[in-house]
Formats: C-alpha cells, sequence, structure tokens
C-alpha cells in the first residue's frame, strides 16, 4: 500500500469534513431563528392529545399559534380550566373558560327501528357503506352502524351498542370533534352544554317514506313546531330543526305530542 496516497486521502478526507463542517456552522448562525421560550411553556400546559380539536395538527403547533397571537388560548377543547388559567398567565391575557361541549349522536334508529333492504357484504366502515350501497339500511340519512365515530375517537368516550348506535361517554368526551368529521352521514355534531333539547333524526324524505323506513323518524307533524315561539323550531323540508340562537336553554318538552319520540329533552346528569 503506498502510504503517500494514504496520507493524501485523509488528508483530503479531512479537509473536506472540516469545510463542511464549517460551512453548517455558517448556515447556522445566518439561518438561526430564536424560538420564543413561551412556546415550550404553553406546550407544558397543554393535553398532549395532539386531537385535533384546537383545529392545528398538533399540540406543539397549536402552541406556536397561541405564543404568534393567531389561536385563542381557550380553542383546546381538551385542557382543563387551570391548564388555561396557567397558558394565560403565561401569555399575560385574561382567561375566559368556555363551555362545555359534547359529541351529540342526532339518530335514534338502530337495528331494531330500521327497515333492511338486504344483507351487507361490503367493507365494514361507514365511509364505505356510505359510498356505495348504504348498507343495509333503506335510511339513507341514518347511523351506519359500524363504528367509524368509535375508532376516530382519541379519548375512547364512544362504543357501539347492543342496537348498533354511537353512545357517547360524557365523562370522557372533550369536544373534540374527531367523530364529528369521521360521520359520512353527518348525524354527529358538537354542542355546548346548554343545548338540551334536540331532533334525533336527519331524515329529510317525504314523511310517509321516512316513517316506512324508521320508527323513530321525524314524521313532519309539526306538532313541535306549533309549540314554541315563531323561529325557534323551524321545518327544513321534511325535518323539524331547532334555531337555538331563538331557542337557548330549556328545562322541559315543548310538547309531549311527538308521536315518533324524535324531539327529546335530555337529562340533566346529561349536561352537568
Amino acid at each position: 500500500m503506498d502510504v503517500n496516497a494514504l496520507l493524501i486521502s485523509m488528508g483530503s478526507m479531512g479537509g473536506l469534513g472540516a469545510l463542511f463542517a464549517l460551512g453548517l456552522i455558517i448556515a447556522d448562525l445566518k439561518l438561526h431563528v430564536d424560538e420564543d421560550p413561551r412556546i415550550a411553556l404553553v406546550l407544558e400546559e397543554l393535553p398532549g392529545a395532539n386531537c385535533g380539536g384546537c383545529g392545528y395538527p398538533g399540540c406543539s403547533a397549536f402552541a406556536e399559534r397561541i405564543v404568534d397571537g393567531l389561536a385563542s388560548i381557550t380553542a383546546c377543547p381538551v385542557n382543563t380550566d387551570e391548564g388555561v388559567a396557567e397558558i394565560a398567565g403565561i401569555m399575560g391575557v385574561d382567561a375566559e373558560a368556555g363551555e362545555k361541549t359534547y359529541a351529540r349522536v342526532l339518530c335514534r334508529g338502530g337495528n331494531y327501528e330500521t327497515a333492511k333492504k338486504g344483507t351487507y357484504l361490503g367493507i365494514e366502515t361507514c365511509m364505505a357503506a356510505h359510498l356505495t350501497c348504504g348498507a343495509d339500511k333503506l335510511c339513507q340519512y341514518g347511523c351506519l352502524g359500524f363504528g367509524d365515530c368509535v375508532r376516530s375517537c382519541p379519548f375512547d368516550a364512544i362504543v357501539m351498542d347492543a342496537n348498533g348506535l354511537p353512545v357517547v361517554d360524557e365523562e370522557k368526551c372533550t369536544g373534540c370533534g374527531n367523530c364529528e368529521t369521521a360521520c359520512p352521514r353527518s348525524i354527529i355534531e358538537i354542542h355546548p352544554a346548554s343545548h338540551t333539547l334536540f331532533i334525533f333524526c336527519k331524515n329529510l324524505d317525504e314523511a310517509k317514506y321516512a316513517r316506512s323506513v324508521c320508527t323513530r323518524a321525524c314524521n313532519a307533524c309539526r306538532a313541535c313546531v306549533k309549540a314554541v315561539e315563531e323561529g325557534q323550531i323551524v321545518m327544513d323540508r321534511n325535518l323539524a330543526v331547532i334555531d337555538y340562537d331563538a331557542y337557548g336553554t330549556v328545562s322541559e318538552l315543548p310538547t309531549d305530542k311527538c308521536p315518533t319520540g324524535a324531539i327529546e329533552l335530555i337529562s340533566a346528569l346529561q349536561h352537568k
């Protein structure tokens, strides 16, 4: 082996390594951006769930937006009042605790209430069933029952019951909205605790047909509309819809005459 050639090679490689290292040092000095130390402090007060409920990809991105003044400190639906107060102290702003929100499943058409059109043999996800034949239920607006919402929840706050409908555990629910996004039929909505009255149906079909495919469907009888002040409950085609801005919080049903039980007032235990 030629020793001189070896020494020259080693020297050349060492020189190139030193040159590249120097280039990296210069680039770091030129391009380095100091991170606001408040970002790390805010991040410590966030729950770390990375659920996306705040509207950002994760807690780190949310912390950066808070420090940049682009996001509200209360935008995280998972954080506690104590965590919000700590972030408020870091940012030097007033803490305003937001109202607790919950996922509401606005469908009562489970396996026992809905008419079937056959046996579904496709991919057992709600999205796949919705995009193909709509699974085995004749109602084209109701819950498909394959649990996309369950799988989307990072807090194990939703389970499927024996009737094939999702049930929300309010002790665990954070109102992050993942289940709302995952549902292809849009039967899951995020509502504040002050919303206590709900129409548990989304069917817009003609009343007679809606009633034939689900015993719990709204049949457009307008009994609830007539029982309240004008504008509080309105008809969207064949479905009663509550205007919460006009209605607000109620403590009793506007009517006990709903023939299908589509309109319900949730109990005090469900929105404490």
